[in-house]
């Protein structure tokens, strides 16, 4: 099979990129395979998260024991980001996709065939790392296919895709009995079939390039801030994906309520998201980031105390899931800030990284903390991380200079570290920073113009003086 045969642009990419002005109408209609393919694969990561939740507390497998099984997946997807890269410069878009979408879709009928904690969790591992080889392609093709003028929409479009497919996945737990195998064939035939409208679609593959890392210490030097938001970001986002069912199960929860629970929980970062990027945008961003975590803490206090199932808890989940699942946006702008745009690929390449090691650490430590404390362990593992983020925060803003407002890079929305690769992330920070530039160039046309006007008027002034 020949990239130049199956990728998911059509015949006219080149006569649209030779234009300059398709409209983001078209860019959808170009893009339109690639969008539809990666909605039925979060929308088969949502379910399969929040199915092995559930299915592993049937088995009678400890909380404990079921956060290790879900932290495989981001364990995989953080060796993916490090490896798929260049699994993709070598053998070609189409290949990769093909390859690993059968992979995770051979991983989740492993399930069925062996119940067992040790081969759950090696499956696991193979889907996050399939599933970042996907992520991968799908932006590196996006983002080559969009235009400066439709990149930053293109990119939000695919981002609520992502966000509403992994939102909505969930909600085909009720679909049959999860504790048998339908729900396992529905995740693999959804992921799947995200193959049929992209290899069928004829274009040629985008050139790709693994972008370069950039090493810790200075990452931590240039932005301690950002890339301790994005550990922290991390260990809350990959908590919620994996662990919400596993609290919802042992709450007591019915099927129905799990499922609306989980989804409420990952789907209210599309209401959250803007006005926190917004207000990050006028003010001090280490402020903002303080704010946002320390309310993700107070709501996460709260709901300790609210009866599982209820409108207000399901409320208090979606405000939890949206405060948190914003801190990963807050800590990419945070670093865009601070680290030369030069370096950014390179930075990004690492925040990635540092996400799904956050993630993997947090699904751990949340699976733990329920089997340890019960259903309120799971809130109050939300507490700390949010209290421990809110706290260095302030360190740092008592620490360090803030950028002024007026320097600052536009923020940028991005979903969590199940969804977004370095390529997202660096594609997202040159929007940003393209808008920022335009900013500074309107800036600087006001202010000289300004400046023309005031010495027409002292030329005026001085004329109108020395005429006799």
């Amino acid at each position: 099979m020949s990239d130049t045969v199956s990728a998911p642009l059509s015949s006219s990419t080149d006569t649209a990129a030779a234009s300059g002005g398709a409209s983001l109408f078209q860019a959808v209609m170009l893009c339109w395979a690639l969008l539809f393919g990666m909605g039925l694969v979060m929308l088969g990561t949502g379910l399969q998260s929040t199915l092995l939740g559930v299915r592993s507390i049937l088995e009678g497998f400890p909380p404990g024991i079921t956060g290790i099984i879900q932290s495989g997946y981001f364990a995989g997807f953080a060796v993916g980001s490090l490896f798929a890269p260049g699994l993709v410069a070598r053998v070609g878009h189409v290949r990769v996709f093909a390859a690993l979408a059968s992979v995770a879709s051979i991983a989740v009928l492993l399930h069925t065939l062996y119940v067992d904690p040790i081969v759950w969790t090696a499956m696991r591992i193979l889907t996050g790392f399939s599933f970042a080889g996907l992520v991968v392609v799908a932006e590196s093709w996006l983002n080559y296919q969009s235009q400066n003028e439709t990149r930053g929409q293109m990119l939000s479009i695919y981002m609520v895709v992502c966000m509403a497919g992994m939102g909505a996945g969930p909600l085909l737990l009720n679909v049959a009995d999860p504790g048998g195998f339908v729900l396992f064939v529905v995740v693999s035939v959804l992921v799947s079939a995200a193959l049929v409208p992209i290899l069928l679609t004829v274009g040629g593959a985008p050139p790709f390039e693994a972008p370069e890392k950039m090493r810790l210490r200075e990452l931590y030097k240039l932005a301690p801030l950002g890339m301790t938001g994005m550990v922290a970001a991390g260990m809350s986002n990959g908590a919620l994906v994996g662990v919400a069912a596993v609290y919802a199960q042992e709450a007591g929860l019915s099927r129905s309520l799990v499922s609306i629970f989980v989804s409420v929980a990952l789907i209210g970062v599309v209401v959250v998201q803007w006005p926190v990027g917004r207000l990050s945008d006028r003010y001090d961003r280490r402020k903002v980031m303080t704010a946002v975590t320390l309310m993700a803490a107070c709501v996460a206090a709260v709901a300790l105390v609210l009866e599982p199932g209820t409108v207000l808890s399901l409320i208090a989940a979606a405000g939890l899931g949206g405060l948190s699942f914003s801190m990963y946006s807050l800590a990419v702008a945070q670093t865009n800030d601070r680290v030369p745009f030069k370096k950014m690929v390179g930075a990004s390449s690492t925040l990635v990284l540092m996400s799904g090691l956050g993630s993997t650490v947090g699904t751990l430590a949340a699976g733990f903390s329920v089997d340890a404390l019960g259903p309120n362990g799971f809130f109050l593992y939300f507490v700390v991380v949010h209290v421990a983020l809110g706290l260095y925060a302030s360190w740092r803003i008592a620490k360090r200079d803030a950028v002024p407002t007026e320097e600052q890079a536009p923020a940028v929305y991005l979903g969590g570290s199940y969804a977004t690769s370095a390529v997202a992330t660096v594609a997202a920070v040159e929007v940003a920073e393209e808008a920022y530039e335009e900013q500074q160039a309107e800036a600087a046309a006001a202010e000289e113009a300004a400046a023309a006007e005031e010495v027409e008027d002292r030329q005026d002034a001085t004329d109108g003086t020395s005429a006799p």
